[in-house]
């Protein structure tokens, strides 16, 4: 079985940031440090090259495939900033995403242009959702 590549790095999350090209992306990643830390009560970790993650949590599918994982987690990329709210994923996320914003949503990921185009409450209440949900169906031992 293939070995995940999305692991916790030591890699300083402030220097990742620092080296994005955009300076509005740049800015907007920094707020988002702030607002995911505040809300989760973790601290950023970079996992992988690209991805800055907030607690973890261990999976493991029924193929036997399993792994780490942050709870939740966000990529200033330079198409879009990738949000990876897992719990997004349900039925129960639908009203908060249709008032959070322009943005564009694949099953646990929400792309967004910058952050001024999202709610920032809505943003906080659907990390906070998230993180919990994720917290309740992957608990540690």
């Amino acid at each position: 079985m293939a070995e995940n590549k999305t692991k916790p790095t030591y890699d300083s999350v402030d220097d990742f940031i620092n080296q994005v090209e955009s300076p509005k992306k740049r800015e907007d990643a920094f707020q988002l440090k702030k607002i995911m830390e505040e809300v989760t009560g973790e601290k950023a970790v970079m996992w992988g090259p690209s991805i800055i993650g907030f607690g973890s949590y261990h999976y493991k599918y029924d193929s036997g495939h399993e792994g780490d994982a942050p709870i939740v987690g966000f990529s200033p990329r330079k198409a879009a900033i990738s949000l990876y709210l897992l719990g997004c994923a349900t039925q129960e996320a639908e009203p908060l995403l249709a008032k959070l914003g322009k943005h564009k949503k694949s099953v646990a990921c929400i792309y967004a242009n910058k952050l001024a185009d999202l709610n920032p409450d809505v943003l906080r209440e659907l990390i906070a959702k998230s993180y919990q949900s994720t917290k309740a169906k992957y608990p540690t031992k």
